[in-house]
């Protein structure tokens, strides 16, 4: 399928036909870890024990036992801390939007529109393929943002919004000989499914014959905080050159987590050839190579590298790309927030 000008812009009112939450409500999960946690620290009376009920805790004192200078175990700290900042987050933080345009709308895989409701309007990057015939976004509540507390709060199907662009030059290189790693911390990975569902299912995965590895390394802190993460699975399952690495930095708090639990940098460097890893001799040598399977692995010679999420994560990874021999010139990369 051949991309649609950068430029073609068009402004086109669409009629909202789905909107659901990808996170969970996890409250009695967070209840149950947390009445463990309390006693093990000498603070089971915060805790109502029912019979076949999750246990019913005192959050309001928990949240005034944070606020102070609690005498604990750094340990207990950091879980007890990580439990009640999931437990006060606002339900859904998460959504799924899906868009009917009264007509089409070109775009490239990568892209973003703006979008207009009750006169008030935002840009998100498209998560679904070009030539889909709904518009698919990811939307993360932003409490006191311009436009998120209205969306999770009003937004219903069948709603009208007005849809323009598409805008932004984050899109895919022309095919080449190079494998592809992505990488994305939460929604950042909407621009990048779009890339991925594109290059899977028409083609620029394969050049001269050979299919390309494509990568996908999607971090969060919670599991119900990656987006598609079921549609991902079924891909990786599908496809035998595409690999998805989920990496979850607090979800062993709540369940037994086995996966990649660094930053999602990180997690990239332990997939990189051995080869690589061996040259490595400074800080990042303990790291790189270290996958636990004995499965395809990264060359940074010959990789194009695809990343959209916070800058934090950003500037690690260009720093990371540039010490493991990555190409600068193979890198895209946009950061927020």
């Amino acid at each position: 399928m051949e991309a649609p000008s950068l430029r073609a812009r068009t402004t086109v009112e669409a009629t909202v036909t789905a909107v659901e939450p990808l996170d969970h409500n996890r409250t009695d999960e967070l209840s149950r870890a947390a009445a463990t946690v309390l006693a093990d620290c000498g603070r089971g009376e915060w805790v109502d024990r029912r019979e076949d009920e999750p246990p019913e805790v005192d959050w309001e004192r928990v949240g005034a036992f944070l606020d102070g200078d609690p005498e604990v175990d750094a340990d207990v700290l950091d879980a007890l801390g990580t439990l009640y900042d999931r437990y006060v987050r606002p339900y859904p933080s998460l959504l799924r939007v899906e868009l009917e345009p009264e007509r089409p709308l070109a775009f490239a895989a990568g892209q973003y529109v703006a979008v207009r409701f009750h006169d008030v309007p935002r840009v998100y990057s498209v998560a679904s393929p070009p030539g889909a015939d709904r518009l698919e976004l990811c939307i993360r509540l932003v409490p006191g943002g311009r436009l998120t507390p209205e969306l999770f709060g009003h937004l219903e199907p069948g709603d009208r919004v007005t849809v323009r662009g598409p805008f932004g030059e984050f899109t895919l290189r022309d095919p080449s000989g190079r494998d592809v790693a992505m990488l994305a911390t939460g929604t950042g990975v909407a621009p990048l499914r779009s890339m991925i569902e594109y290059t899977l299912e028409s083609g620029p995965d394969r050049v001269e014959g050979r299919r390309r590895d494509v990568w996908l390394f999607l971090g969060a802190g919670w599991e119900d905080d990656l987006p598609y993460r079921e549609r991902f699975r079924a891909l990786d399952a599908e496809h035998g050159n595409f690999h998805f690495v989920p990496t979850l930095t607090r979800e062993q708090y709540l369940t037994d987590w086995t996966g990649e639990t660094a930053y999602v940098q990180r997690a990239f460097l332990k997939y990189i050839d051995e080869a690589a890893a061996g040259a490595i001799d400074d800080d990042l040598a303990g790291v790189a190579g270290a996958a636990p399977d004995t499965g395809p692995r990264i060359d940074p010679g010959n990789v194009e590298v695809y990343a959209c999420g916070v800058n934090a994560m950003v500037n690690d990874l260009l720093d990371v790309l540039g010490r493991v021999g990555v190409p600068p010139e193979c890198v895209d990369a946009e950061g927020y927030g």
